[in-house]
């Protein structure tokens, strides 16, 4: 399979990697719901034996679970696949999250994740959120601190603006930067992009399918009917009148695909990896049967003749 290299670092990801957002179950504020950990472990293994080579995860998961059902996942795993992971939201005992780049924090964190992860190094330590705002500088200068002393290898940002990431590369170079992105959901491509290309900072964006989305199989039944906890109730793509624009934008992506026996969700992706900033997408599975519905996005590329017509039915979308 094609790899790519990310950003200044010696790592070469396959297009697409596994996200571990879902695998972290319900239970804590972001969760996307319940998550059946007899599931879990077979889809990291179904997505690895196609040949994906990272995994995307976060403290905050799960509040610490996801990263152990990596764990558990890439036990005796050969080769194992590179593992990035997250800092900087918290939690108490109770469960509250915040946000924290205090030094000593950061390095607690990272043990905790050394520890959940049963691994002496982490490829790439990420920033999750850059909050608060006036600890950044702090923060990322301890990130540079663990990856001199060998405990991560490579150190990234997530949701960091352009302003922010010139404040951090003041101490230490950024190896990549993970926002969201997706075919309806394009705020980075104006100045974030082109100063990741610019920079040679790598780009691993999140949520490609728009938290499910743009897979082909939600519905707005599924969407009245998400659970309490789901945050994707909050999001305004899935609210009207956005939500009945995703869904055409969705048979558009459907009609595409059936010309190359591909799901919505894989021209969804494949979308986002067309631009040429863009180094991986990470993609969620709840299931073995979820690989086998997206895993095609992993080699798929859009045609420029495709590109355009999918910009032309957005663009009639938005006038309509």
């Amino acid at each position: 399979m094609e790899t790519r290299q990310l950003g200044n670092s010696d790592l070469h990801i396959t297009p697409i990697g596994i996200g571990a957002w879902a695998i972290g179950g319900g239970g804590w504020n972001g969760s996307m719901g319940p998550q059946n950990d007899s599931d879990s472990v077979p889809a990291i293994h179904a997505a690895l034996d196609h040949g994906l080579n990272w995994i995307d995860t976060a403290a905050l998961y799960g509040l610490g679970h996801s990263e152990e059902m990596v764990a558990r996942a890439l036990k005796g795993r050969v080769p194992r696949p590179y593992v990035f992971t997250k800092c900087e939201r918290v939690w108490d005992a109770d469960g509250t999250v915040g946000a924290c780049l205090k030094a000593d924090s950061i390095r607690r964190e990272c043990e905790d994740s050394l520890r959940r992860l049963q691994t002496d190094v982490i490829d790439l330590y990420q920033i999750h959120w850059p909050e608060p705002d006036e600890d950044i500088e702090e923060g990322w200068a301890e990130l540079a601190r663990l990856k001199q002393e060998g405990k991560v290898r490579h150190i990234g940002v997530s949701n960091f603006s352009v302003a922010q990431m010139q404040r951090a590369q003041l101490i230490a170079p950024i190896t990549s930067l993970q926002p969201p992105y997706a075919v309806v959901r394009r705020e980075i491509e104006h100045e974030i992009l082109p100063f990741c290309q610019s920079q040679n900072i790598g780009v691993i964006v999140y949520s490609p399918m728009y938290a499910g989305l743009l897979t082909g199989a939600m519905t707005r039944e599924r969407v009245a009917n998400f659970l309490a906890e789901d945050w994707r109730r909050n999001l305004p793509g899935f609210k009207e009148p956005e939500l009945s624009r995703n869904l055409r934008v969705v048979e558009h992506l459907r009609e595409i695909g059936s010309r190359h026996d591909r799901t919505p969700g894989e021209v969804a992706i494949a979308w986002t990896l067309n631009h040429p900033a863009v180094t991986g997408a990470i993609v969620g599975f709840r299931s073995p049967q979820q690989v086998a519905g997206i895993i095609g996005a992993a080699e798929y590329r859009l045609l420029p003749s495709e590109v355009a017509e999918i910009e032309d039915a957005l663009k009639r979308d938005v006038a309509a």
